[in-house]
C-alpha cells in the first residue's frame, strides 16, 4: 500500500487540524528495563485515547469531498474504530452507527454514545458484528465503514511520520513493534517507514489467543483464527483482511504473539515505569519487547502504546496482579 508524498502531507493537515502530534519518550525506567533505548510513541494521548482517531479524520475528509450526499454512516467496531468514526462524523455533521458485539468494553461503548453515536449490539465478536453492520447498511442504504481501508491507513500513517521525524536526527529506532487488530496500525507503520526514509525493522505483535495475522503470515496467505482473548479486545480479529495480510507478508520482519498474562504485565510496568493507562492492545508492543529483550539489548527499539481505553474494573484487576 503506497502513497505519494502529497498524500501522506495532505493526511497530516487534516489530522492536525483536529488534534496535536502526539509525543513520543525515552522513558528511563523501560531503557533500564529493557537494556535498550526505549522510545514509546504515546497514542493513548489522542482525543479518543486511541490511535485510530487519525484514520477516521482522512476517511471522512475525503468521503465529504468525493460523496457529499452521504448522510449516515455505519460500522462495527470493539471501541476505538467506532470512537474514530463518531469523532470524525460529529465534525462533518453525519449521523453514525456503530455496531458492537454483546459483552463489548462498557466505557467504549460509553464514550461512542458521548460522541453521538447510535450503538447496536448483536453478536458474539466482531466478525459477527461487522456482518450485522453490513447487513444494516444494505437494509437502510447507510454508507458502511470499512475497519480496513486505505484512507484509514493514510490518517493513521501520520503518528508514525511523527514519531520517525522526531527522532531523524538522533538514532532511528532498529525496530518498532506494532500491535496488529485488522492491520490498519501495521500498515500505516510501513507508509510512514517508506515516506520517511528509514530502515527500522517491522515486527507486528498479535494476541496469542488470535492468532488470524501470525498464522496468515506463516502460511502466506489469509487464515481464520478462533479468539479467545479477555484483556487485548483491539486484537480480537477471527477472519484476516487479505489486504492487510498482503501488507504484513511484504513488509514484516516478523509477526510474533503474546499472551494476555504477558499484556497484563506489560501494562502494570507501563503504568509503574511512565504512569501511562494502557489498553490491554496498546500494551502488546511492550510486551513483544520485553519478550524479545535478548534480540535487541543495547539496540533502540520503538514501541507504539496504541490506546489507552480500558474499563476501570479491568484496569483495577491487572494492577492487581491479575490478566482480567
Amino acid at each position: 500500500m503506497k502513497f505519494t508524498r502529497e498524500e501522506i502531507e495532505a493526511a497530516q493537515r487534516t489530522v492536525h487540524a483536529a488534534m496535536p502530534p502526539t509525543p513520543q519518550y525515552a522513558w528511563p525506567l523501560l531503557s533500564q528495563r529493557l537494556g535498550a533505548t526505549v522510545w514509546a510513541k504515546h497514542e493513548n494521548h489522542t482525543p479518543a485515547g486511541a490511535f485510530k482517531i487519525r484514520g477516521g479524520l482522512t476517511y471522512f475528509e475525503t468521503l465529504a469531498r468525493e460523496q457529499p450526499g452521504v448522510r449516515h454512516a455505519i460500522s462495527a467496531t470493539r471501541g476505538n474504530h467506532g470512537q474514530s468514526v463518531g469523532f470524525a462524523t460529529r465534525r462533518h455533521g453525519l449521523a453514525a452507527t456503530i455496531v458492537v458485539p454483546h459483552g463489548n468494553s462498557t466505557e467504549k461503548n460509553a464514550a461512542m454514545r458521548a460522541l453521538g453515536v447510535t450503538l447496536v449490539e448483536h453478536g458474539d465478536d466482531f466478525q459477527a458484528a461487522s456482518e450485522h453492520a453490513a447487513a444494516l447498511a444494505e437494509r437502510d442504504g447507510l454508507h458502511r465503514v470499512p475497519s480496513f481501508h486505505r484512507e484509514l491507513v493514510r490518517g493513521v500513517s501520520t503518528a508514525y511520520v511523527e514519531f520517525f521525524d522526531a527522532l531523524k536526527d538522533g538514532t532511528p529506532p532498529d525496530v518498532l513493534f506494532v500491535p496488529i487488530g485488522l492491520g490498519s496500525g501495521f500498515a500505516a507503520a510501513a507508509a510512514a517507514r517508506a515516506y520517511c526514509g528509514v530502515s527500522t525493522k517491522l515486527i507486528g505483535v498479535v494476541s496469542a489467543h488470535a492468532t488470524a495475522y501470525r498464522d496468515s503470515f506463516r502460511a502466506g496467505k489469509p487464515v481464520e483464527s478462533p479468539v479467545t482473548t479477555r484483556l487485548a479486545d483491539g486484537m480480537a480479529c477471527r477472519v484476516p483482511v487479505p489486504e492487510s495480510v498482503e501488507v504484513i507478508l511484504r513488509e514484516a520482519d516478523d509477526v510474533v504473539t503474546v499472551t494476555d498474562d504477558e499484556i497484563a504485565q506489560a501494562m502494570r510496568i507501563l503504568f509503574s515505569d511512565t504512569h501511562n493507562v494502557a489498553e490491554g492492545a496498546g500494551a502488546a508492543a511492550l510486551a513483544a519487547a520485553l519478550q524479545q529483550q535478548e534480540r535487541w539489548r543495547g539496540k533502540t527499539v520503538g514501541i507504539c502504546v496504541s490506546g489507552g481505553n480500558v474499563d476501570t474494573g479491568m484496569f483495577a484487576g491487572v494492577l492487581g496482579g491479575g490478566a482480567s
